[in-house]
């Protein structure tokens, strides 16, 4: 049967029976080290690491590790489920972004050191409609099209900086633009489904505190659940 590849944020950890019931095991590879949730179905990886007291900040996170992991235990695609906020005060917490392009200023690490390699970043059409399926199938609140802005972290952005990128983009984060280029680089078909937890900083009058943005992301951990739950009966028909 064909396995799925999920990097996931840290509260599926306490959502999701597949983490709490899966096997754990350490994958080392040429990258660095990542730590692995097996099923039958799905193979997870908590980009943020699963030791609550030693958590990988984003700016941190080893994307090829991770990744190499993934292929190395033969998963044939990956979704990356991604907190973000939002860049439009017409996408609101609860809803599920689908991007289909995404930008970053922000260094993005490579394999390629000493060979002139230059890739189109890109997420995979094919899981990107599966997704949108899926997404469809369980009636969630699903966009089916938008730009993921990935910053460095892990600070917060200005109000400034939220008021430009709204130009550009729909959400804001600090992990999928690294993890589909990595994926690319690797040879994974990679796409991203985008939880918003929260509205960017100064879309409310209201300043952002860290607090609302873990209590959204716990939240919606649940709909990324149905999602993958509805995913895996997509794929396995």
């Amino acid at each position: 049967m064909k396995r799925l590849g999920v990097l996931s944020g840290t509260f599926m950890l306490e959502k999701s029976d597949w983490i709490r019931k899966g096997k754990r095991q350490r994958i080392h590879n040429v990258y660095g080290e990542a730590a692995a949730i097996e099923t039958d179905s799905i193979v997870f990886i908590l980009r943020h690491g699963d030791d609550p007291n030693d958590y990988i900040l984003p700016h941190r996170i080893n994307h090829h590790a991770n990744l190499q992991a993934l292929q190395d235990l033969n998963v044939t695609e990956v979704i990356g489920i991604n907190s973000t906020g939002s860049l439009k005060t017409k996408l609101r917490p609860g809803m599920i972004v689908i991007p289909d392009d995404f930008i970053t200023f922000a260094a993005t690490p490579s394999i390629y050191h000493n060979k002139a390699v230059h890739i189109t970043p890109s997420l995979n059409e094919a899981v990107r409609q599966k997704l949108i399926t899926a997404a469809h199938d369980c009636n969630l609140d699903v966009v089916e099209t938008g730009t993921y802005w990935q910053v460095a972290g892990p600070r917060l952005e200005t109000r400034a900086e939220i008021r430009m990128m709204s130009h550009f983009a729909d959400v804001v984060g600090m992990t999928m633009a690294h993890e589909a280029v990595a994926a690319l680089e690797l040879g994974l078909p990679y796409a991203s489904a985008c939880s918003i937890d929260n509205l960017g900083n100064g879309l409310l009058e209201k300043p952002l505190s860290l607090e609302e943005i873990i209590a959204g992301t716990r939240k919606n951990a649940d709909l990324m659940i149905r999602l993958l739950e509805e995913y895996i009966e997509g794929v396995d028909k």
